[in-house]
């Protein structure tokens, strides 16, 4: 297993975007462009493909460290902060992400007492089709 093994790992465990990982790596101080960071999850036969090295490795786990635990002066929870991308990112599979939302100014408008706005019938939500699939294995075999 080498270093682009273990970054895509953590990468799909702890759920994280490329903006994130770039932020990771601020944190450090270890400056590192989407496009470089594309190339090191790329599969070894793709023509653009690059060998993720020591350094980049080290310094993302360092930033995985301050971004999940904080600092000694600002100590965080680690699950939180898992949570909160879990978050984000089914919000931004829905459109929006708490991010935006907190930055959307919010509008009061007056409420109207009129028999069209009781008459309105809410909008309905139809509920996205799950992803996985549950299947029951009986011996390597689909029941």
């Amino acid at each position: 297993m080498n270093n682009n093994d273990i970054f895509k790992k953590l990468r799909v465990a702890l759920q994280l975007r490329d903006e994130q990982i770039v932020e990771i790596l601020e944190l450090v101080d270890f400056r590192i462009s989407k496009a470089e960071l594309s190339a090191f999850f790329r599969n070894q036969d793709h023509p653009n493909f690059m060998e993720c090295g020591d350094q980049v490795l080290r310094n993302f786990l360092n930033g995985l460290v301050i971004h999940l635990r904080g600092t000694k002066e600002n100590p965080k929870n680690a699950m939180d902060v898992i949570k909160s991308n879990q978050l984000e990112i089914r919000n931004a599979a829905k459109g929006t992400s708490p991010r935006e939302i907190s930055k959307k100014p919010v509008a009061k408008s007056p409420a109207k007492n009129t028999n069209a706005s009781r008459n309105k019938s809410p909008k309905k939500v139809e509920a996205k089709p799950s992803v996985i699939e549950k299947v029951k294995f009986n011996n390597g075999k689909k029941k």
